[in-house]
């Protein structure tokens, strides 16, 4: 089995943060976003998985070494592939053609997810499903009485089905996939300027291709910086049964309230951390109250209260101190 990491896109919706940092390399909970997503896919999937491919933009040498390090990790080969051009989901996962042989999971960078499966090798594919709320902003699945997934629509206006895909896939036969995306860009079909995949998946269907959606426990969206802060403050419960805190973490009259990550050389003095907090290393807090957010490695932080807040690498804040007189019956808010 191979598996295919589609994460080339510029995450414009997480700027500042992704200006000098790639989407799925911002850290939550002490790893990059892709590693962590990895590493859920590889607890799933009950084979030997051979390469993981990672699909690019422009990230640069370092960024394409920590990628092949996580693959490494995993103790599968790693590959880096290059998407030139934003011309769709079915373009990006044809960068890597040549891993779309045999059985392949396909899964897009943009969010995490918790679930408990094993996949059938009967099975010709399954596209994990979460029901939402508003389906217009989701493409999502239409299933028969069988349970077999028997048509897509893309942002739906008028109301077909409330089981969005959420960028997870799994197919036995990878050439089946390749075709109908290559066929789609030799002969040019697009969707709104783009070649999509669920062009791509429903011409599978048609040829008898049998899909099945997949059910997660926990689907966790990346997508801005306020839904990352809080898909953070989800993994530290998920993972909150591990050792999250560096044991030399230096504390000077402070307090860690859990779930919380602390990485190495953290020194807190004066400060109380908690909930929900994750803070990368070499970093020092004075005199401050943090919860529900995620620091930054090298940053200093002083005198300032903190929450639902993402802040970068190398980062200074240093607020002021205050100095009040008040008579009675006062009351401040900031």
């Amino acid at each position: 089995m191979n598996i295919i990491i589609p994460m080339a896109g510029i995450g414009k919706r997480l700027r500042p943060h992704t200006l000098t940092t790639p989407k799925p390399l911002l850290q939550l909970v002490g790893k990059p976003i892709v590693e962590h997503l990895v590493e859920e896919i590889m607890a799933q999937v009950n084979t030997k998985v051979d390469t993981i491919g990672f699909i690019i933009g422009d990230f640069g040498k370092e960024v394409e070494m920590e990628l092949l390090a996580i693959a490494e990790k995993e103790g599968c080969k790693g590959a880096i592939f290059y998407q030139k051009e934003a011309l769709g989901t079915a373009h990006a996962i044809l960068c890597a053609k040549e891993l779309l042989q045999g059985p392949v999971v396909v899964a897009f960078a943009d969010t995490l997810f918790r679930a408990d499966f094993k996949l059938d090798p009967e099975i010709d594919g399954v596209l994990w499903v979460e029901k939402v709320a508003d389906p217009s902003a989701f493409g999502v699945v239409e299933l028969n009485k069988e349970g077999h997934i028997t048509s897509f629509f893309e942002k739906p206006k008028i109301f077909v089905s409330d089981k969005a895909m959420i960028g997870i896939y799994y197919f036995k036969r990878g050439e089946d996939l390749k075709s109908e995306m290559q066929f789609l860009i030799d002969n040019n079909i697009m969707n709104d300027g783009e070649y999509q995949l669920p062009d791509a998946l429903r011409a599978m269907v048609k040829k008898g291709n049998k899909f099945i959606p997949g059910t997660v426990i926990e689907w966790l969206d990346c997508g801005n910086y306020k839904a990352t802060v809080k898909t953070n403050s989800q993994w530290l419960l998920y993972k909150s049964k591990e050792n999250l805190i560096d044991p030399k973490t230096r504390l000077n009259h402070s307090l860690i309230i859990p779930p919380c990550y602390i990485g190495k050389d953290v020194e807190l003095v004066n400060s109380v951390v908690g909930p929900f907090v994750s803070i990368a290393g070499n970093n020092k807090i004075t005199g401050s109250v943090i919860k529900e957010s995620i620091i930054g490695s090298n940053t200093n932080i002083t005198n300032s209260h903190l929450k639902n807040s993402m802040i970068g690498n190398y980062v200074q804040i240093i607020e002021k101190e205050k100095e009040l007189s008040l008579g009675d019956y006062n009351q401040i808010e900031e």
